[in-house]
Parts: structure tokens; sequence; C-alpha cells
């Protein structure tokens, strides 16, 4: 008799749509697909929710045209992955999304505090493999921003990606998004 392992059932992302709309996830559930898996989000604080709508404002304020800011909504990240970062610069204007959600972004950025792990981790892991060219987390724990960038394969994980370039900024130090480079966006006024 042949001896077999237990394999984990991953979701696509239409199947994912089927189960909201069969209200077997519920509107009010915080959830995203990410890799196949739903993953079920922690509650977010009045400190998360506050700074995720600081960073849109601060993007909003510096951007280029032909792009806008979207806030804890989707991006279609393959078959089996649809994140809803935090805070996500995409290209054109938001009538472009009516018919399916944004499939890459120029800089997506997560507020972390109780997830800095996750967002460090398997956030940072389907960002790169996603080749988004920048992410951020704005991580509340140490009162810093940490600047990913450099997607590419990852040589310590054969088959998986990762930020080749890491930075850490602290609250008196400015920061240009790469799509934006003559931008300057205080880390203090990211900050609570």
């Amino acid at each position: 008799m042949a001896v077999t392992s237990p394999q984990v059932r991953l979701w696509t992302r239409e199947e994912y749509y089927q189960m909201a709309e069969a209200d077997i996830l519920a509107p009010e559930e915080r959830v995203e697909l990410i890799d196949g898996q739903i993953v079920r989000m922690p509650p977010q604080t009045p400190r998360h929710a506050a700074m995720v709508g600081v960073a849109c404002e601060a993007l909003g304020a510096v951007l280029c045209p032909g792009s806008h800011v979207r806030g804890r909504l989707p991006l279609t990240l393959g078959p089996y992955s649809e994140p809803e970062p935090d805070v996500a610069v995409v290209r054109g204007v938001p009538r472009d999304h009516v018919q399916a959600h944004p499939s890459t972004a120029l800089l997506v950025i997560e507020v972390a505090d109780t997830t800095l792990e996750f967002d460090q981790g398997r956030k940072a892991g389907l960002y790169a493999r996603a080749d988004i060219p920048e992410y951020w987390i704005l991580n509340l724990v140490d009162r810093v921003l940490e600047v990913y960038r450099d997607p590419g394969p990852s040589p310590a994980q054969p088959g998986d990606h990762a930020y080749r370039s890491v930075r850490y900024f602290g609250p008196s130090e400015s920061v240009a998004p790469m799509a934006l480079p003559t931008a300057s966006i205080r880390v203090a006024d990211l900050l609570p």
C-alpha cells in the first residue's frame, strides 16, 4: 500500500467569488485570498485605520498624472491570489477598473501593527512574486517605514521570490517612491 500525505486544497479566485456570492463568506468578514488560501484578517484598530487614511492622503498629494491611490481594495495577482492591500498606487483612473481589479501596482503599502510578521513574510513574498516594484510596510510597532525594492527569485527559497533591497526609515527621515522620485514624503507624517 502506498503512503500518501494529506494535501492542502487551494481555492481559485473564481471559487472565492462564488463563496462570497453564496454567503459562505459574509460581507463583513475581512478575508483575503493569498496563494489559494482564504486568510481571515484581524479587525482594524482605530490607529491602523487612521494610518491607512493618512498614507492615502500623503500619496494622493504627490501622485503623478495617470495614476491613483486605492485604499483597502483588491489586486488580482494571478488565479490564486487577491489580496486587499491597505494602500496601492496603480496606473490609470478608477474607471479603468470597472471590469476587473488591477493586476499590478506601482507601490503597495501595508500598515502593520498586529499583522507585522505576516506582512514582512507572506505578503512580501506574494508582492515580490507578482513583480510589484516597491512595497512599503508602515511598521507601527517599531515606528519605522520599511521600504522593499528589487523583487526577484530568492536564492534561499528555490521557486520563491523576495525583495532583494530592504531599507528602514525613521520618523526624522523622508522617502521618495520609485515611481515619483522627485516627491518627498516625511516618515513622521505617516506615523501616529
